[in-house]
């Protein structure tokens, strides 16, 4: 830690009062990222460009970019405002569990419209709704790391949340090439997915009842502490944020253009392709869970959390060389197997970094936020660099610049002071 950066006051669960590891709360955050990532990311990486090529094929690589710029906007505003709403709710449910509820059901409902969009135009206006509400139920979720998880717990409590994530952001994928032939039907199976999953991971977090926290005064002090971005205490937050949003911004460069890749560069066809993303996204998914349910406890045992971050966000450059080489779809399968290692690893740690660097976990949900806006932001830029690079220099062109990308990332992660 710098001498001039002051620790950040604690608050919530203690490693005294928590001696024993919260499967409960592991359990919920294994269910719920995966029901609300999958959907999305089944969504937005196979079956919404899909429908897009279907409505609009002459278009298709900037209409992505189109709509990952819309959710940009849309998402970056709702993740901290809904984390910072959160923070000051007070019920007999908690301030975690209507959100995440209310919001599942909403986005299951919102794909649903979304899979019955006639035309571009409604297919975008739907898309920006959802992610409105989506990234209500995503604040509200992580947050939970820091409200009921200890410090001794969070490296595998952020594991099990890790490995929802690789369910859900690789399981989507097998799911959802199943029905590039039936677009429509494949965003209504992942819409269930979403319902289901945000209301069983809340029941199972069980989370008690707020109703004596006191409640926050609307004045000016109240709208500075839980609305605006921190300026206090927060050198490593930021670092933090934005190697996040490198690392995300890399792997979209590929992945957010993973169809294409496959169709336009590697010329497959459809039955090809789909068995291609089946393929990839089942070897993403085994070594995320396996590297992500092993990192975890690892750096729970030796204290160590930044190093594993940085050092997996610059795997995910080495594994694009890969497909940079040839246009075979051998090269994709490699590329999952470096980066699905890579990203099972920093899954497992990644939460318990962004608790370690909040400012004040008094305001974890909206400070978190912030930080999942990485997420989002880098799932925009990720499309927005790619479709440049490919208009200008063509598809092989786009794995450098993820490799470019995500070192600068790791490297930005390791100047992080406050963490070992």
């Amino acid at each position: 830690m710098s001498s001039n950066e002051a620790a950040p006051a604690t608050v919530g669960i203690t490693n005294e009062s928590q001696p024993k590891l919260p499967t409960r709360i592991g359990w919920a955050l294994v269910i719920g990222p995966a029901c609300w990532l999958g959907p999305y990311v089944g969504t937005s990486v196979t079956l919404l460009p899909a429908k897009i090529q279907q409505l609009a094929p002459n278009d298709k690589v900037t209409l992505v970019a189109t709509f990952s710029a819309v959710a940009m906007i849309v998402a970056t505003i709702a993740n901290i405002l809904a984390g910072a709403l959160s923070d000051i709710t007070r019920t007999k449910h908690g301030k975690r569990t209507p959100w995440i509820v209310i919001c599942s059901i909403l986005s299951g409902v919102l794909l649903w419209l979304l899979s019955m969009a006639p035309n571009i135009p409604v297919l975008l206006g739907v898309w920006a709704v959802y992610q409105a509400v989506l990234n209500a139920v995503v604040a509200p979720m992580i947050a939970q790391l820091s409200d009921r998880v200890a410090p001794r717990w969070r490296g595998t409590i952020s594991s099990f949340y890790g490995i929802g994530m690789a369910f859900g952001n690789y399981g989507s994928g097998i799911i959802a090439s199943q029905f590039l032939g039936n677009v429509g039907t494949g965003i209504q199976v992942l819409a269930a997915f979403a319902v289901i999953g945000g209301i069983l991971s809340a029941v199972i977090a069980k989370e008690p009842s707020n109703l004596d926290e006191p409640r926050a005064k609307f004045d000016l002090d109240t709208l500075k502490q839980n609305f605006m971005f921190p300026t206090q205490n927060c050198r490593d937050y930021y670092l933090a944020l934005a190697g996040k949003i490198l690392m995300v911004t890399g792997q979209y460069v590929i992945v957010g253009y993973q169809l294409y890749i496959f169709t336009d560069y590697m010329k497959l066809d459809d039955k090809a392709t789909a068995n291609s993303v089946s393929i990839m996204s089942v070897i993403l998914m085994i070594t995320g869970i396996v590297f992500c349910a092993v990192a975890g406890p690892l750096a729970d045992k030796f204290h160590r959390l930044k190093a594993p971050v940085a050092v997996t966000t610059v795997m995910l450059g080495v594994g694009a060389f890969f497909p940079f080489i040839a246009a075979e779809p051998w090269t994709m399968l490699a590329y999952a197997l470096v980066a699905g290692i890579g990203m099972g690893a920093y899954n497992a740690v990644d939460g318990a970094l962004n608790v370690a660097v909040l400012p004040d976990p008094k305001t974890a949900a909206k400070d978190l936020g912030i930080i999942n806006m990485a997420n989002t932001l880098g799932q925009v830029f990720g499309p927005m660099i790619a479709a440049g690079v490919i208009n200008i220099l063509g598809y092989r062109a786009i794995f450098p610049a993820e490799t470019i990308i995500c070192v600068i990332g790791g490297l930005l992660i390791m100047m992080i002071k406050r963490v070992k």
